[in-house]
């Protein structure tokens, strides 16, 4: 632990009693080692006790507190960041933000929806669409993953192709400062130019600028249409070559979703189902929805896309026309994640280039890997050119996974900052990407990081050690 850091003793843990009674402060070891860890690898830092605030109030008083004593906070959200960005790695306190759960308005004449930062993204999505309204960004584990992890990272999923990231949906922001001030960031309109934009900088911040405890969010109609196809190929080169063809066609996918054969295999073999089969030549799938208002011009953008990967060479292509043929391969594509992680210890680097350069991206990958002896899995969102790649620990001794493949990883990001592209599209910088930011980004860019950093939290209590280096 920083030196700067004051131990937490028996007499704050009183304190916080105080505040949120004895009940929503926990110091036993199982807690600490649940919230001392998330997605990340197998990485874990024990906090000293973990908070479970019900109030901005209640937040306040214990942000005003721990500046004070100089001791770390970590809000912690869902738990799946795959960054690390949620890891209490200088200890002190964990905040979950696990009672803020309420959907508290949901405005249909504006369209716009008010919640606390602990409502799950899915349960949000489901209440949306009872009511014909469409909250665009999905990660993978929309199913467990909080809205205020995703406005922590700017999140994206699939939808992001056509629709934007979090970011793009983010209007208001009620905020507790490092000081324990609660302002709000900015104003419930579409448009607002009314001095520096704190709503965009919050959002992707990782916990490290404030914390937040309300978020307004833009909402738009549901589309009444989707179709679904997923198409094979005998090469992911082309695969990935295929993905900018498309475009160039005048066709926006919703999604458009890239899968490398071990991706699926693993996928089918965690799920223990054979969502669809696959011939022995085949080395990759584009998953592709179109979605909208009309099924006429739907199906011709589908006839546009299956004209561009059949001259791509593709194999037979699978349309999915019933919402149970749909389900099946979206459960399909949002479990990869979970197969990888059940097969090793994995880092999982978030790439994102420009569309068209996904192939070059790819064989960067693959030829790195072969240097520097580590497997990758690769599979991501491939319409927004955001490619995750998943370096397996498998059979590498741990002098190998802490010293070879990180140097792999260094000039895997240097071509990707060679093609125009960047470090992480929507997992964040957390932890783990922090010693990479140089490559991105001069000294004097990363001192404007540190400058604002400072201005927000100049005792450097929330989130410490991440993103910054």
């Amino acid at each position: 632990m920083n030196s700067k850091y004051n131990l937490i003793t028996e007499e704050n843990i009183a304190h916080f009693c105080e505040i949120l009674g004895s009940e929503k402060v926990k110091t036993q070891s199982e807690d600490l080692s649940f919230y001392g860890k998330d997605e990340t690898e197998d990485l874990c830092f024990l906090p000293t006790c973990v908070l479970f605030p019900n109030t901005a109030e209640q937040i306040s008083e214990i942000v005003k507190y721990c500046n004070g004593k100089l001791i770390p906070i970590t809000v912690r959200g869902g738990g799946t960041g795959l960054a690390g960005g949620s890891l209490p790695v200088e200890g002190g306190v964990v905040l979950s933000m696990k009672n803020f759960d309420k959907i508290l308005n949901i405005d249909e004449k504006n369209y716009q929806v008010t919640v606390e930062p602990g409502v799950i993204t899915e349960v949000l999505q489901d209440t949306l669409k009872s009511k014909q309204l469409f909250y665009p960004p999905d990660p993978s584990s929309r199913g467990i993953c909080f809205i205020g992890g995703n406005i922590s990272t700017n999140a994206g999923g699939p939808k992001a192709v056509k629709y934007g990231v979090v970011k793009d949906y983010v209007l208001n922001l009620q905020v507790v400062t490092a000081s324990g001030e609660i302002i709000w960031t900015g104003a419930n309109t579409l448009k607002n130019s009314t001095g520096y934009n704190l709503t965009q900088l919050i959002v992707g911040s990782e916990g490290t600028l404030a914390i937040v405890c309300k978020i307004v969010l833009k909402v738009i109609p549901l589309p009444t249409h989707s179709f679904l196809m997923l198409i094979p190929f005998s090469s992911s080169k082309d695969a990935c070559a295929t993905v900018a063809k498309i475009f160039q066609k005048g066709v926006t996918p919703s999604a458009l979703e890239f899968m490398e054969r071990t991706a699926i295999d693993w996928a089918t073999k965690y799920l223990q189902e054979e969502i669809i089969p696959m011939a022995p030549d085949v080395q990759a799938h584009l998953l592709v929805e179109v979605d909208g208002f009309d099924p006429e011009i739907l199906m011709k953008d589908c006839e546009k896309i299956s004209d561009v990967a059949i001259e791509m060479g593709c194999g037979e292509i699978y349309f999915a026309d019933d919402e149970f043929q749909k389900l099946r391969l979206w459960k399909l594509r949002r479990n990869v994640a979970h197969a990888v992680k059940s097969q090793s210890i994995y880092k999982e680097e978030d790439t994102v280039v420009p569309r068209a350069f996904l192939p070059e991206l790819l064989e960067t990958v693959k030829a790195v890997g072969q240097i520097y002896g580590f497997e990758s899995v690769c599979y991501g969102h491939a319409g927004d050119g955001n490619l995750h790649v998943n370096i397996l620990k498998g059979e590498l001794t741990q002098e190998q996974w802490t010293n070879e493949v990180p140097k792999g990883i260094r000039e895997i990001f240097y071509k990707v900052k060679e093609l125009g592209g960047t470090i992480s599209g929507e997992h964040g910088i957390g932890w783990i990407q922090k010693p990479y930011m140089d490559i991105m980004f001069d000294p004097y860019h990363l001192s404007l990081f540190s400058s604002i950093k400072k201005v927000f939290d100049p005792n450097n209590i929330l989130n410490p050690s991440k993103i910054v280096p």
